[in-house]
């Protein structure tokens, strides 16, 4: 019987750092778009964006920051995170991504895990004082960070103005250059080391499946501090040598639709709340969408009907869906553009070229025949360095043949596709982050008038999942759901922030006393009246 097993195409993968791919963009196209920020006023030609990587590089010297140093990037959307994306890369220092959703108990945490020098943000913006929270979470005498850069403000400025011109440096393909955190099953998010061989040979692969040339345009809403944004949208533009359009600094329907039509974008990216609220969006009608040939729909459960109706009503013929986690670069599978809808809304598509990718038993470990689901693994170029001082956690996710863990259960099909069946571990997708239940728990603990405390996801027709916490409290105390909320506001991201409270004084259990968290999502489920939402097909 076959084996769940496949391979993508065989191809010359590329030997290039992240600067060396823009050189190179440069000297093949130096006028042509690079960048273009609508929320910013921002067109910039490759040629521009090359200038302002130099100056970015000769400010970062210029603070001190030196090959392996680690610098934070904890800002919304903008043109400033494509200098620093490249810049850190060009003189062999580590940028780390920080989530702009985080507060300060998240960013004390990074601040210190990552050992960062410096950290660049906005002072604020509609929703939160970050430069309060940085200050809040810096009281922790444990944290190195000597430099807190304002973006487009003063201190931005004076970095350009006192830079000084970097050693030579030659940093190697497989040295670390980024860190993406993760929600940690332990509670605490791990670091995902990724090397510039994994990040610019995911950028070339989407691009090839995608068929882009130097002509397309690709309109981007999706966060640049996920690798949606700084790998599938950034890196893939700067190999291809193609424009980036930024819509606005976060997402926002209509701007997305404005910047479709104003700059003739021919690709879109989004999770599938973005398309829901964009399709949704009471002027849809009023936009000339023609532009669109191709995109990738990712980041969480796909829903079919969704994908059809991008296809159609936006007319985005070679919609596709892609699957893959941070710790592969990310993207694994991605259907081909010129494939029937059907395979296309129905699935994640086949293996990426140069990438392995299995289906084994959780229980044996030995690879399943086709059409039986377990959990999917992948091996090859894009599977990160590890995790950050971890090497326990990286030896469980990285086995001692290179296959990566994905933790997804999965199925593939005779002819080599792939179907996300579920999840073999405890996370919640709530419109495209990824929330391990067991932070929040652990996190809730700390509430003086909880005793115990279980989270698990509910469905949503909009979000894919939403957070739902059980707590029994302390015996005598009393609380409202108000007062869980308010504890966590600041402190916690405000997508993990449970959407539904449930006081109880008891959870189901196995006769062995172990939780059963289906048990509580089903009788929820149904309490609620979710079952719509929970009916929705994916890919």
């Amino acid at each position: 019987m076959t084996q769940s097993y496949a391979r993508g195409p065989s191809l010359p993968l590329l030997s290039k750092t992240i600067s060396q791919v823009l050189d190179d963009s440069v000297a093949r196209n130096p006028l042509g778009d690079a960048l273009v920020s609508r929320h910013q006023g921002l067109k910039l030609s490759y040629a521009d964006l090359a200038e302002q990587v130099r100056l970015t590089a000769r400010g970062l010297w210029g603070l001190g920051i030196r090959p392996g140093d680690r610098v934070g990037m904890w800002a919304s959307t903008c043109a400033e995170w494509v200098y620093m994306q490249i810049a850190t890369a060009k003189i062999g220092a580590v940028l780390v991504n920080v989530n702009p959703a985080y507060r300060s108990h998240e960013l004390g945490f990074v601040l210190k895990k990552s050992g960062m020098k410096a950290i660049f943000l906005h002072e604020k913006d509609a929703r939160v004082n970050y430069l309060e929270l940085l200050n809040d979470a810096r009281q922790d005498p444990q944290i190195p960070l000597r430099h807190a850069i304002l973006l487009g403000a003063d201190s931005w400025r004076d970095m350009i103005a006192r830079g000084q011109d970097p050693a030579e440096v030659t940093p190697d393909l497989d040295d670390v250059v980024n860190i993406q955190y993760t929600s940690g099953t332990t509670g605490s998010p791990k670091g995902v080391l990724l090397t510039h061989r994994n990040l610019v040979n995911n950028g070339y692969v989407i691009g090839l499946g995608l068929r882009v040339a130097q002509s397309d345009r690709l309109c981007s809403p999706v966060p640049m501090y996920h690798c949606f944004g700084c790998v599938i949208a950034s890196l893939c533009s700067l190999v291809a040598g193609m424009t980036l359009v930024f819509p606005s600094a976060q997402f926002d329907a209509l701007a997305v639709l404005e910047a479709i039509q104003a700059e003739r974008c021919t690709i879109v990216y989004g999770v599938p709340t973005m398309f829901i609220a964009e399709l949704d969006h009471p002027r849809f009608k009023e936009f000339d969408l023609r532009s669109l040939r191709t995109g990738i729909m990712a980041g969480a459960p796909c829903p079919i009907e969704i994908m059809k109706r991008v296809a159609s009503d936006m007319h985005c013929p070679q919609m596709t869906i892609g699957y893959g986690l941070t710790e592969s670069s990310p993207i694994i599978t991605l259907s081909p553009v010129d494939d029937p809808l059907e395979n296309r809304v129905t699935t994640v598509g086949i293996a990426m070229p140069e990438t392995e990718v299995k289906i084994i038993s959780p229980a044996t470990g030995e690879t399943l025949p086709v059409g039986e689901r377990g959990e999917l693994c992948t091996r090859g170029y894009l599977v990160m360095k590890g995790y950050d001082q971890e090497p326990e956690a990286t030896s469980r996710a990285v086995d001692a043949e290179g296959w990566l863990h994905s933790g997804d259960l999965a199925t593939m099909r005779p002819d080599g596709y792939f179907h996300i069946a579920g999840r073999l571990k405890d996370l919640i997708i709530r419109g495209g982050e990824n929330i391990y239940p067991r932070e929040i728990e652990e996190f809730l603990h700390g509430h003086p008038k909880v005793a115990d405390v279980y989270v698990v996801g509910l469905p949503d027709e909009r979000l894919g999942e939403t957070v739902l916490a059980w707590i029994k409290l302390k015996a005598g105390e009393t609380c409202t759901e108000d007062e869980i909320r308010d504890f966590c506001r600041g402190k916690i991201a405000h997508f993990k922030i449970p959407q539904y409270l449930r006081f109880v004084d008891s959870f189901p259990m196995t006769v062995t006393g172990k939780i059963q968290k289906f048990r509580i999502r089903e009788q929820e489920v149904e309490a609620r009246g979710l079952g719509k939402a929970a009916g929705i097909k994916t890919a």
